[in-house]
């Protein structure tokens, strides 16, 4: 599938033909499959789908970050912001990659708590940071006190914490800070909020936002929470069976979701101000990574598959501009599955 034409000095990622396979026992299992994206500068892309979709395994590839025995192929390209050459991620060395990471594009993973070091203040993993990508340390460390603050955090008083001491929401800000402590272009955030309550999360997003702006970030944000996105991404990104299925701006995915898979999520979607009989479950069980099942990959769950489904695979299509999707009835989705009659307050 192909994503929208665009200027190469408005893209910070291309990614091409890109597909991750795992051998297995029970043979190849692939947990990308065939994605072609683009991700544009200064963007909020918001990646989404049921767990085990593959998104995860999606945004580890931009770092060139998928685990043995997992291989890697296609093509991920990131452009930096100045005049250097585009960087071809999956063909860098170990010392590059160590580099690319953090200083191009840095990570922050779901539960903050495994990602310090219990035994260390939370200073010391700020100055090892620093030092082990050759900065100065002092002013690197004066970076990291104005960050904490723009997070609402006391600097002195984070700092010089062990991680322990520190609630869940204070730890996943001060990972946030730390990601970054050497000023990347890129921001990955892999279900950063999915161990917090929902105030906390709330807050989270609240503060991406300002963070966005602030230090002229993309941010790539990965979670299988639908409603959390409505208020941060500019664009949504929605997988299924490994698959990117429909990809297009916030607004026109809420209100005008075109894949069936989409819309299930929209309506399983939990909201005070539906009637329970217009709630919907994602009806039917997740697809095996191994058995790449003939058609279309979500016909055994889809209420308007038919013969044409079963056998023959949807390519992605323009719906409007900058919204594609995969699937034969797109154009048929609004009459087969309306939306929650509710309209703005659903969403």
């Amino acid at each position: 599938m192909d994503d929208e034409t665009r200027d190469e000095s408005d893209v910070v990622f291309e990614v091409r033909d890109l597909e991750v396979t795992f051998g297995t026992d029970r043979g190849e299992s692939k947990v990308v499959r065939n994605v072609d994206l683009d991700i544009r500068r200064n963007e909020t892309l918001g990646i989404v789908g049921e767990s085990g979709s593959g998104k995860s395994m999606l945004s580890s590839t931009l770092m060139n970050a998928v685990v043995e025995p997992g291989e890697t192929s296609g093509e991920v390209t990131y452009y930096p912001p100045d005049d250097r050459e585009p960087i071809s991620v999956l063909d860098l060395s170990e010392s590059e990659l160590r580099e690319f990471r953090w200083e191009e594009v840095s990570m922050v993973f779901q539960g903050a708590m495994s990602s310090f070091n219990p035994v260390k203040r939370v200073r010391g993993h700020f100055k090892e940071t620093l030092e082990d990508h050759n900065r100065d340390v002092d002013a690197g460390m004066e970076r990291a006190r104005g960050i904490l603050e723009d997070l609402y955090l006391d600097p002195e008083r984070v700092l010089s914490s062990y991680p322990y001491e520190l609630s869940g929401g204070m730890k996943q800000r001060a990972l946030i800070a730390l990601s970054l402590v050497l000023e990347p272009e890129v921001l990955v955030m892999d279900e950063p909020t999915a161990a917090l309550d929902l105030l906390m999360q709330r807050s989270i997003i609240s503060l991406l936002r300002d963070l966005k702006e602030a230090y002229d970030l993309t941010i790539i944000f990965i979670t299988h929470d639908l409603p959390l996105l409505t208020k941060l991404a500019d664009r949504l990104v929605v997988m299924y069976a490994f698959d990117v299925v429909e990809m297009g701006d916030t607004q026109d995915i809420l209100y005008h979701a075109a894949h069936p898979y989409t819309r299930m999520l929209l309506q399983a979607t939990p909201d005070l101000n539906v009637p329970v009989d217009e709630m919907r479950s994602v009806e039917g069980n997740k697809p095996d990574p191994v058995v790449r099942i003939p058609g279309c990959s979500y016909h055994p769950r889809c209420p308007m598959a038919d013969e044409s489904c079963k056998q023959e695979e949807p390519p992605m299509v323009e719906r409007s501009p900058g919204h594609r999707t995969s699937c034969f009835y797109h154009d048929e989705v609004d009459e087969a599955m309306p939306l929650r009659s509710d309209g703005e307050g659903s969403r």
